[in-house]
Protein backbone atom coordinates (compact mmCIF):
# COMPACT_ATOMS: atom_id res chain seq x y z
CA UNK A 1 0.00 0.00 0.00
CA UNK A 2 1.32 3.41 -0.86
CA UNK A 3 0.60 6.29 1.46
CA UNK A 4 1.85 9.29 -0.52
CA UNK A 5 3.49 12.03 1.47
CA UNK A 6 2.08 15.42 0.63
CA UNK A 7 2.27 18.81 2.21
CA UNK A 8 0.14 21.91 2.16
CA UNK A 9 1.88 24.49 -0.02
CA UNK A 10 1.82 27.83 1.73
CA UNK A 11 2.96 31.24 0.59
CA UNK A 12 6.47 31.91 1.85
CA UNK A 13 6.94 33.82 5.06
CA UNK A 14 9.75 35.56 3.21
CA UNK A 15 7.06 37.71 1.62
CA UNK A 16 6.29 39.18 5.03
CA UNK A 17 9.98 39.82 5.59
CA UNK A 18 10.35 41.49 2.20
CA UNK A 19 7.29 43.62 2.80
CA UNK A 20 8.64 44.85 6.12
CA UNK A 21 12.08 45.46 4.70
CA UNK A 22 10.75 47.67 1.95
CA UNK A 23 9.23 50.05 4.50
CA UNK A 24 11.88 51.81 6.61
CA UNK A 25 9.11 53.46 8.63
CA UNK A 26 10.96 56.75 8.76
CA UNK A 27 7.85 58.58 9.92
CA UNK A 28 6.79 56.01 12.52
CA UNK A 29 5.69 57.49 15.81
CA UNK A 30 6.73 56.13 19.22
CA UNK A 31 3.23 54.65 19.67
CA UNK A 32 3.67 52.78 16.37
CA UNK A 33 6.95 51.32 17.58
CA UNK A 34 5.46 50.34 20.94
CA UNK A 35 2.62 48.47 19.23
CA UNK A 36 5.20 46.21 17.61
CA UNK A 37 6.53 45.09 20.96
CA UNK A 38 10.15 44.98 22.16
CA UNK A 39 12.90 45.74 19.69
CA UNK A 40 15.72 43.31 18.96
CA UNK A 41 17.75 46.15 17.43
CA UNK A 42 17.33 49.58 15.86
CA UNK A 43 18.54 50.93 12.54
CA UNK A 44 18.80 54.71 12.39
CA UNK A 45 16.14 54.88 15.09
CA UNK A 46 13.79 52.36 13.45
CA UNK A 47 13.12 49.18 15.42
CA UNK A 48 13.58 45.61 14.29
CA UNK A 49 10.79 43.90 16.29
CA UNK A 50 11.83 41.01 18.48
CA UNK A 51 8.78 39.04 17.35
CA UNK A 52 9.99 39.30 13.73
CA UNK A 53 13.31 37.77 14.76
CA UNK A 54 11.44 35.10 16.74
CA UNK A 55 9.27 34.26 13.74
CA UNK A 56 12.25 33.87 11.39
CA UNK A 57 14.19 31.85 13.98
CA UNK A 58 11.27 29.43 14.35
CA UNK A 59 10.92 29.21 10.59
CA UNK A 60 14.61 28.34 10.34
CA UNK A 61 14.29 25.72 13.09
CA UNK A 62 11.47 24.02 11.18
CA UNK A 63 13.79 23.88 8.17
CA UNK A 64 16.51 22.20 10.27
CA UNK A 65 18.60 25.25 11.19
CA UNK A 66 19.26 25.40 14.97
CA UNK A 67 17.86 28.37 16.87
CA UNK A 68 21.04 29.70 18.49
CA UNK A 69 22.33 33.13 19.56
CA UNK A 70 24.60 33.05 16.50
CA UNK A 71 21.73 32.31 14.11
CA UNK A 72 19.63 35.09 15.66
CA UNK A 73 22.53 37.52 15.29
CA UNK A 74 22.73 36.56 11.62
CA UNK A 75 18.98 37.17 11.22
CA UNK A 76 19.29 40.62 12.82
CA UNK A 77 22.26 41.44 10.57
CA UNK A 78 20.25 40.50 7.48
CA UNK A 79 17.22 42.51 8.58
CA UNK A 80 19.39 45.52 9.43
CA UNK A 81 21.10 45.39 6.05
CA UNK A 82 17.74 45.24 4.27
CA UNK A 83 16.51 48.23 6.25
CA UNK A 84 19.64 50.24 5.40
CA UNK A 85 19.24 49.42 1.70
CA UNK A 86 15.52 50.21 1.87
CA UNK A 87 16.24 53.63 3.37
CA UNK A 88 18.64 54.40 0.54
CA UNK A 89 15.98 53.30 -1.96
CA UNK A 90 13.49 55.74 -0.38
CA UNK A 91 16.05 58.55 -0.57
CA UNK A 92 16.28 57.89 -4.31
CA UNK A 93 12.49 57.96 -4.62
CA UNK A 94 12.26 54.34 -5.73
CA UNK A 95 9.27 53.82 -3.44
CA UNK A 96 7.27 56.17 -5.69
CA UNK A 97 7.71 54.10 -8.86
CA UNK A 98 4.86 52.03 -10.38
CA UNK A 99 7.05 48.91 -10.20
CA UNK A 100 7.40 49.32 -6.43
CA UNK A 101 3.65 49.70 -5.95
CA UNK A 102 2.99 46.57 -8.03
CA UNK A 103 5.47 44.50 -6.03
CA UNK A 104 4.05 45.71 -2.71
CA UNK A 105 0.55 44.80 -3.87
CA UNK A 106 1.71 41.31 -4.90
CA UNK A 107 3.45 40.84 -1.54
CA UNK A 108 0.35 41.90 0.37
CA UNK A 109 -1.74 39.39 -1.58
CA UNK A 110 0.80 36.65 -0.84
CA UNK A 111 0.83 37.41 2.89
CA UNK A 112 -2.97 37.59 3.03
CA UNK A 113 -3.29 34.32 1.09
CA UNK A 114 -0.90 32.65 3.51
CA UNK A 115 -2.89 34.00 6.48
CA UNK A 116 -6.11 32.64 4.94
CA UNK A 117 -4.61 29.17 4.48
CA UNK A 118 -3.41 29.14 8.08
CA UNK A 119 -6.85 30.26 9.24
CA UNK A 120 -8.51 27.50 7.19
CA UNK A 121 -6.22 24.85 8.71
CA UNK A 122 -6.89 26.17 12.20
CA UNK A 123 -10.67 26.17 11.78
CA UNK A 124 -10.91 22.90 9.84
CA UNK A 125 -8.80 20.45 11.85
CA UNK A 126 -8.33 16.87 10.73
CA UNK A 127 -9.72 14.62 13.46
CA UNK A 128 -8.52 11.16 14.45
CA UNK A 129 -11.84 9.73 13.28
CA UNK A 130 -11.30 11.21 9.81
CA UNK A 131 -7.80 9.76 9.60
CA UNK A 132 -8.94 6.37 10.86
CA UNK A 133 -11.75 6.25 8.30
CA UNK A 134 -9.34 7.05 5.47
CA UNK A 135 -6.93 4.40 6.73
CA UNK A 136 -9.66 1.75 6.76
CA UNK A 137 -10.78 2.80 3.27
CA UNK A 138 -7.29 2.40 1.83
CA UNK A 139 -6.62 -0.74 3.84
CA UNK A 140 -9.66 -2.39 2.26
CA UNK A 141 -8.14 -1.89 -1.19
CA UNK A 142 -4.85 -3.59 -0.33
CA UNK A 143 -4.50 -6.84 -2.28
CA UNK A 144 -1.79 -8.96 -3.81
CA UNK A 145 1.32 -10.79 -2.73
CA UNK A 146 4.86 -9.70 -1.97
CA UNK A 147 7.88 -11.88 -2.52
CA UNK A 148 11.23 -12.27 -0.74
CA UNK A 149 13.72 -12.98 -3.48
CA UNK A 150 17.36 -13.08 -4.51
CA UNK A 151 18.75 -12.65 -7.99
CA UNK A 152 21.94 -12.84 -10.00
CA UNK A 153 22.16 -10.26 -12.79
CA UNK A 154 24.49 -10.77 -15.75
CA UNK A 155 24.92 -9.18 -19.17
CA UNK A 156 24.69 -12.22 -21.44
CA UNK A 157 22.11 -15.00 -21.71
CA UNK A 158 24.91 -17.56 -21.94
CA UNK A 159 26.23 -16.42 -18.53
CA UNK A 160 22.78 -16.85 -16.98
CA UNK A 161 22.45 -20.35 -18.47
CA UNK A 162 25.87 -21.29 -17.09
CA UNK A 163 24.82 -20.11 -13.60
CA UNK A 164 21.55 -22.08 -13.82
CA UNK A 165 23.51 -25.21 -14.77
CA UNK A 166 25.74 -24.77 -11.71
CA UNK A 167 22.70 -24.23 -9.44
CA UNK A 168 21.07 -27.42 -10.67
CA UNK A 169 24.15 -29.26 -9.42
CA UNK A 170 24.47 -27.23 -6.20
CA UNK A 171 21.28 -25.25 -5.31
CA UNK A 172 22.86 -23.93 -2.10
CA UNK A 173 25.50 -22.05 -4.10
CA UNK A 174 23.12 -19.21 -5.04
CA UNK A 175 24.48 -16.64 -2.57
CA UNK A 176 28.09 -17.48 -3.41
CA UNK A 177 27.48 -17.19 -7.15
CA UNK A 178 25.63 -13.91 -6.67
CA UNK A 179 28.58 -12.39 -4.79
CA UNK A 180 31.00 -13.64 -7.42
CA UNK A 181 29.14 -12.95 -10.67
CA UNK A 182 26.19 -10.58 -10.25
CA UNK A 183 26.61 -7.10 -11.70
CA UNK A 184 23.90 -5.63 -9.43
CA UNK A 185 26.06 -3.62 -7.04
CA UNK A 186 23.11 -3.00 -4.72
CA UNK A 187 22.48 -6.66 -3.89
CA UNK A 188 25.72 -8.39 -4.84
CA UNK A 189 27.37 -8.04 -1.43
CA UNK A 190 24.23 -9.51 0.20
CA UNK A 191 24.28 -12.61 -1.94
CA UNK A 192 21.68 -11.17 -4.32
CA UNK A 193 19.16 -10.45 -1.56
CA UNK A 194 16.44 -8.04 -2.77
CA UNK A 195 14.31 -8.15 0.36
CA UNK A 196 10.51 -8.09 0.05
CA UNK A 197 9.20 -7.07 -3.38
CA UNK A 198 5.84 -5.75 -4.56
CA UNK A 199 5.63 -6.86 -8.19
CA UNK A 200 3.81 -3.65 -9.14
CA UNK A 201 7.01 -1.73 -8.46
CA UNK A 202 9.53 -3.86 -10.39
CA UNK A 203 10.24 -4.79 -14.02
CA UNK A 204 7.16 -6.64 -15.34
CA UNK A 205 9.23 -9.54 -16.73
CA UNK A 206 10.90 -9.98 -13.33
CA UNK A 207 7.56 -9.75 -11.52
CA UNK A 208 5.92 -12.31 -13.80
CA UNK A 209 8.79 -14.76 -13.28
CA UNK A 210 9.03 -14.46 -9.50
CA UNK A 211 5.27 -14.80 -9.03
CA UNK A 212 5.33 -18.18 -10.81
CA UNK A 213 8.10 -19.67 -8.67
CA UNK A 214 7.57 -22.07 -5.79
CA UNK A 215 9.19 -21.30 -2.46
CA UNK A 216 12.85 -22.38 -2.49
CA UNK A 217 12.98 -22.72 -6.30
CA UNK A 218 14.95 -20.69 -8.85
CA UNK A 219 14.21 -19.84 -12.47
CA UNK A 220 15.44 -22.56 -14.82
CA UNK A 221 15.53 -20.17 -17.77
CA UNK A 222 17.14 -16.70 -17.88
CA UNK A 223 14.73 -13.82 -17.28
CA UNK A 224 15.46 -10.89 -19.59
CA UNK A 225 14.74 -7.29 -18.55
CA UNK A 226 16.17 -3.98 -19.71
CA UNK A 227 18.89 -4.43 -17.06
CA UNK A 228 20.19 -7.73 -18.46
CA UNK A 229 19.56 -11.39 -17.69
CA UNK A 230 18.41 -12.55 -14.25
CA UNK A 231 18.48 -15.82 -12.36
CA UNK A 232 15.88 -15.52 -9.59
CA UNK A 233 15.46 -17.44 -6.33
CA UNK A 234 12.18 -17.20 -4.38
CA UNK A 235 12.75 -17.51 -0.63
CA UNK A 236 9.27 -16.70 0.66
CA UNK A 237 5.96 -14.98 -0.11
CA UNK A 238 3.10 -13.45 1.90
CA UNK A 239 -0.04 -11.36 1.38
CA UNK A 240 0.60 -7.63 1.22
CA UNK A 241 -0.44 -5.98 4.47
CA UNK A 242 -1.15 -2.36 5.27
CA UNK A 243 1.44 -0.67 7.52
CA UNK A 244 0.37 -0.02 11.14
CA UNK A 245 -2.05 2.89 11.56
CA UNK A 246 0.26 4.90 13.85
CA UNK A 247 3.07 4.64 11.30
CA UNK A 248 1.11 6.32 8.51
CA UNK A 249 -1.17 8.54 10.60
CA UNK A 250 0.86 11.77 10.09
CA UNK A 251 1.00 11.26 6.31
CA UNK A 252 -2.70 10.49 6.08
CA UNK A 253 -3.54 13.56 8.17
CA UNK A 254 -1.56 15.78 5.79
CA UNK A 255 -3.16 14.09 2.80
CA UNK A 256 -6.70 14.69 4.13
CA UNK A 257 -5.83 18.28 5.00
CA UNK A 258 -4.58 18.89 1.47
CA UNK A 259 -7.68 17.28 -0.03
CA UNK A 260 -9.95 19.45 2.13
CA UNK A 261 -8.03 22.59 1.16
CA UNK A 262 -8.21 21.69 -2.55
CA UNK A 263 -11.99 21.23 -2.35
CA UNK A 264 -12.32 24.59 -0.62
CA UNK A 265 -10.01 26.26 -3.13
CA UNK A 266 -11.94 24.77 -6.06
CA UNK A 267 -15.16 26.14 -4.57
CA UNK A 268 -13.63 29.60 -4.19
CA UNK A 269 -12.43 29.57 -7.79
CA UNK A 270 -15.83 28.39 -9.02
CA UNK A 271 -17.51 31.40 -7.37
CA UNK A 272 -14.93 33.90 -8.63
CA UNK A 273 -15.17 35.71 -11.94
CA UNK A 274 -11.73 34.99 -13.41
CA UNK A 275 -11.10 36.33 -16.91
CA UNK A 276 -7.71 35.78 -18.55
CA UNK A 277 -7.14 38.73 -20.86
CA UNK A 278 -3.74 37.72 -22.24
CA UNK A 279 -1.53 34.90 -21.00
CA UNK A 280 1.07 35.20 -23.72
CA UNK A 281 4.60 36.36 -22.92
CA UNK A 282 5.49 39.90 -23.81
CA UNK A 283 7.44 40.06 -27.06
CA UNK A 284 10.92 41.59 -26.75
CA UNK A 285 11.25 45.08 -28.09
CA UNK A 286 12.57 45.18 -31.64
CA UNK A 287 15.94 46.95 -32.05
CA UNK A 288 15.72 50.44 -33.48
CA UNK A 289 16.39 50.68 -37.20
CA UNK A 290 19.66 52.39 -38.08
CA UNK A 291 19.27 55.95 -39.25
CA UNK A 292 19.45 56.42 -42.99
CA UNK A 293 22.61 58.06 -44.21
Amino acid sequence: MRFIKSGILLASAASLLALGACDPAKDAKPADQASKGPAAATVNGTAIPQRTVDMLAKQGARAGRPDTPESRTAIIDQLALKMVIAEEAVKKGLDKTPEFAEQIDAMKQSVLANAYVQDFIKNNPVTDDMVKAEYERIKATVTGTEYKARHILVEKESEAKDIIAKLKKEPRAFEKLAMERSKDAGSKARGGDLGWLDVSGIAPEFGAAVSKLEKGKFTEAPVKTRYGYHVILLEDSKPIEAPPFEEVKPELSQQIQQQNWKKHLDALKAKANIEVVDASASAPSAPAAPAAK
